[in-house]
């Protein structure tokens, strides 16, 4: 009997699975084309009022969307299949679900987030769930180049219940030995049972993800974000999600993430970018930033806003018709206790301060008048003190007094004048040292930065808008377009056709019968045909179905009041490593950071795999994690690519050029270099690379060509080589220079090297002394 060799079966199975795929890109053609077709037709529609405008829009959104995800899933669409032991037909395992034509009840293509596609990433042979075998399938644009095999069922493969608990280890290290381009790729082929537990947690309460370096946290991040679009896809919809990432460098980075999986319909912002209108992107001294993230900064606005309000150091005279008439201080407080009851937003209290000034002028007015002119005190009726007090509103006097004493107010003015100020700041924060005082004073014309704007968001709570205004004159609008419907109905209602002996016996129809004035109206109001998340991206007060803040670790205290507002329901996953906390303002635990806001009312989940640093370099790292106290905990390396970091001294003065001429040997090889530098050699440092290298970037562009960027740039990021710049310099210009240190050296997947001017320290003895190349 012949057998079959392993190279026929391999080509059998490669067989087999291009025949299948091929039949799953026939299927996502037919449905892109009639997709396209539906979009055709819609924006061939001509819409005749804003009703129909919202409608075509919201359809040519859904249709558009739709296509974008198809378009998505071309790349990679099927990556899996699972062979069970209760089906004889097998369930394949993609980007997407994509039905039979005919109805069939199993799919052709099951979406990964889906409840039937999760043992494909948590089947282990002691707990297969089913599957007799797991079947990794890897293709190039539409064409099946490998396929790779678990057996998870024990009777067929004796010896394998103490296998690896990787899922797909094979195809997981060779996806994690790949070239980087800049920017992040998904997992989706390649999560892991503890990546996948969490991804798929249920979406209520704050979950916190704490992982070291490597171990997947952005990418398990993001991927949620997907899960839950599809699983709460109506609620997110309307509510939207939000990510939060700590510089615009790596929202670039993982931009393109989501939009991979298909979901296009998330709004990406840092700290900075939150407050719509405003890219507070100003760079900020790290002793600065945390004062200004202090939770006592709420109280400091709080101050700062109540303290412009109706606050009088002496008397104001007002002349009104030529009658001088005096404000006293007693005065104001009263305007200002009846403005306080009214409303507890300053803004939206100033009409009734507004009232309280015009009837307290008024009333001195009155009794001036009857005094001078009357000889007596007051005696205006009524109506005559009616018609006094609308005389009084209009006059200008009148109205500057107003402006005085509860003037409109926006955020910026508050913490502009309150930071511009001395005085202002020591009014409003006298529990703050004079120092701690002196570090908050800043320019009038300077520019915001990431640790204004929660200030800036804390003002605009405590200001709210007053929008009386316009809501009056949204009233005006729409009773003139209610009348204006009315006419049209009763001119269609007067010229309906009278050809039946009777009106009881006509069976003709009018516009009248079949819609009411308000229904007509509303044809003709304006439609916000914005996305979800355009919409959300462009509303301070917008709250979100879900959010995800990435390098949680770095928010201070005023950060997260902001963030929480953003999310009332506190459905929210916040992943980060306190162990890679750089700034002062942030968090040595999460107990120090969330209890004050959460209490109790948060979950932790770990990640203990490092899939991303090689073993080689989390030697060495491992040490300046110890040296640094924070008492954490690496994750356990799983890969080990046999390339050893080094170190290299050189003279302070030959420094920079040879950081050039080490970036250069770095740069032949594969993939993307970064030079990680501290911030005083920054500028130095950068000018030696670009005379050297080409297309060298200090702006965060990571797709051109080498970037040298402080270590606080490079959180979140990965590279394939990483050149490491006098670290005893990055240690002491750090706040947390232990954590900068390990950040800059946990960064890269291939190849690590450091260049120093003086003594290595101990915590690095680890590293080789010789360069390769040299």
């Amino acid at each position: 009997m012949s057998t079959v060799g392993p190279e026929a079966a391999q080509a059998a199975d490669l067989a087999t699975e291009q025949q299948y795929v091929s039949g799953l890109y026939t299927r996502l053609d037919e449905i892109r084309a009639r997709t396209v077709h539906r979009l055709d037709e819609q924006l061939a529609i001509v819409p005749h009022n804003p009703q129909a405008i919202g409608e075509r829009e919201a359809q040519v959104e859904w249709h558009t969307q739709r296509i974008v995800a198809l378009d998505a899933a071309e790349s990679g669409l099927c990556f899996g299949r699972l062979d069970r032991r209760d089906a004889d037909v097998p369930r394949y395992i993609g980007r997407i679900g994509l039905s039979a034509e005919d109805g069939e009840e199993e799919p052709l293509l099951v979406d990964w987030r889906a409840p039937a596609a999760q043992p494909f990433y948590t089947a282990t042979p002691l707990h297969d769930l089913g599957v007799r075998r797991r079947r990794h399938i890897r293709t190039r644009l539409r064409t099946v180049v490998s396929v790779s095999d678990e057996t998870l069922d024990l009777d067929d493969a004796p010896g394998t219940a103490g296998a690896s608990t990787l899922t797909g280890e094979a195809v997981l290290l060779a996806e994690l030995n790949a070239s980087r381009t800049g920017r992040m790729s998904d997992i989706v082929r390649t999560i892991q049972a503890e990546q996948d537990r969490i991804i798929r947690a249920d979406a209520g309460g704050v979950v916190v993800v704490q992982g070291g370096p490597g171990t997947g946290k952005t990418a398990v991040a993001l991927h949620r974000a997907a899960y839950l679009l599809y699983t709460h896809r109506e609620r997110l919809a309307r509510s939207g999600l939000l990510v939060v990432g700590p510089t615009p460098t790596f929202l670039r980075y993982i931009a393109d993430v989501l939009p991979s999986l298909g979901e296009t319909g998330v709004v990406l912002a840092d700290l900075g970018g939150l407050r719509p209108g405003l890219r507070a992107d100003a760079p900020e001294r790290p002793e600065v930033a945390e004062v200004k993230g202090r939770l006592v900064m709420a109280d400091v606005v709080a101050a700062a806003v109540r303290a412009r309000q109706a606050v009088l150091d002496r008397p104001v005279e007002l002349e009104i018709d030529g009658t001088r008439l005096r404000v006293t201080k007693a005065d104001a407080a009263r305007v200002r206790s009846r403005a306080r009851s009214a409303s507890r937003l300053h803004n939206e209290a100033r009409p009734a301060a507004a009232r309280a000034v015009i009837g307290l002028v008024a009333a001195k007015y009155a009794d001036k008048l009857g005094a001078d002119v009357l000889g007596g005190a007051n005696l205006l009726e009524a109506g005559d003190v009616g018609a006094l007090r609308q005389e009084i509103a209009a006059e200008p006097a009148v109205h500057r007094l107003v402006d005085l004493l509860w003037p409109r107010l926006t955020a910026e003015q508050v913490v502009g004048d309150l930071l511009g100020s001395p005085a202002r700041l020591a009014a409003a924060a006298p529990q703050l040292s004079d120092a701690e005082r002196t570090l908050l004073h800043r320019r009038a014309t300077a520019p915001w930065t990431a640790a204004d704007v929660p200030l800036l968001d804390e003002a605009d709570e405590l200001l709210g808008v007053d929008d009386s205004a316009q809501r009056a004159g949204e009233r005006r609008e729409r009773q003139r377009r209610l009348r204006r419907a009315q006419d049209t109905l009763d001119q269609l209602h007067g010229s309906r056709s009278q050809d039946s002996e009777t009106e009881e016996e006509s069976e003709e129809l009018s516009a009248g019968d079949l819609l009411d004035a308000e229904g007509l109206a509303g044809r003709h109001e304006e439609v916000d045909t914005r996305s979800v998340a355009e919409r959300a991206a462009a509303d301070r007060t917008w709250t979100y179905g879900h959010v995800i803040v990435d390098e949680a670790q770095e928010l201070s205290a005023m950060a997260w009041r902001l963030l929480l507002r953003r999310c009332p329901t506190r459905s929210m996953t916040l992943v980060g490593d306190v162990a890679q906390t750089g700034s002062a303002a942030g968090a040595a635990s999460w107990d120090e950071v969330l209890t004050p806001h959460l209490g109790r009312t948060w979950r932790l989940e770990q990640l203990t795999v490092n899939y991303r640093t090689p073993a080689e370099i989390m030697a060495v790292a491992d040490e300046v994690l110890a040296a640094g106290g924070t008492g954490g905990t690496a994750a356990q390396a799983v890969r080990s690519t046999g390339v050893p970091p080094w170190a290299e001294r050189v003279t302070e003065v030959g420094l920079a050029d040879a950081v050039a001429e080490a970036a250069a040997r770095f740069d032949k090889e594969d993939g993307t270099l970064a030079v990680v530098v501290a911030p005083s050699r920054l500028d130095a440092v950068a000018e030696a690379v670009a005379a050297r290298l080409l297309g060298t970037s200090t702006d965060g562009e990571l797709t051109t060509g080498p970037a040298v960027l402080p270590p606080g740039a490079v959180k979140g990021l990965e590279f394939d080589s990483v050149l490491v710049v006098d670290p005893v310099a990055i240690v002491d210009e750090g706040v947390r220079g232990h954590n900068d240190l390990y950040v800059a050296l946990t960064r890269a997947t291939q190849r690590l090297g450091v260049v120093h001017p003086g003594e290595l320290p101990a915590m690095l003895a680890g590293l080789g002394t010789s360069a390769p190349g040299r």
